[in-house]
């Protein structure tokens, strides 16, 4: 079985992931990343691709958060186009109340609302993402200043922050 990663922010989760697979279940995993176009527009383009062959092999797309669902449905369609013998979808959060596409999740840890979310492998502006708890930040706060919540954060709190 293959497993993909969304970078950067489903890293952790993989790892957690992968660790609690039985031993004898065969385990590969790659990376992609994306990028987007530009920003809001939901367009995105893959600027770091698989190091494996896909065609024929079972894979499960693993990703940190799915809202919208725009970048979901570009990236399997991108892999489908590879001859995958079946391809599944593991998020650590579904997103639901954001979604614009229906996207098939095979796999969902946790349905959240529409909270930013920080922590466990989850960033803004590459800030955060080593947070052991995943908490809601205030995405206003953290637009005007990428350090907002640093002092709460890391100085010992945890939970909801801004919200």
């Amino acid at each position: 079985m293959l497993f993909i990663a969304v970078l950067k922010g489903s890293i952790v989760f993989l790892a957690d992931l992968v660790r609690r697979l039985p031993p004898e279940l065969p385990v590969e995993v790659d990376f992609l990343a994306i990028s987007s176009y530009a920003p809001d527009t939901g367009r995105v383009r893959i600027v770091k691709d698989l190091d494996v062959d896909i065609n024929g092999r079972h894979v499960v797309l693993v990703e940190d958060v799915v809202d919208t669902g725009l970048t979901l449905a570009y990236l399997l369609r991108e892999l489908d186009q590879r001859g995958p013998a079946s391809l599944a979808v593991c998020t650590l959060f579904d997103k639901a109340v954001r979604r614009l596409l229906p996207t098939p999740l095979a796999f969902v840890g946790f349905e959240v609302g529409d909270d930013f979310l920080l922590g466990y492998g989850l960033d803004h502006g590459e800030r955060y993402r080593n947070l052991r708890d995943v908490v809601a930040g205030d995405v206003n706060a953290l637009v005007a200043d990428a350090d907002a919540h640093v002092p709460e954060l890391y100085g010992g709190g945890g939970g909801t922050v801004g919200t």
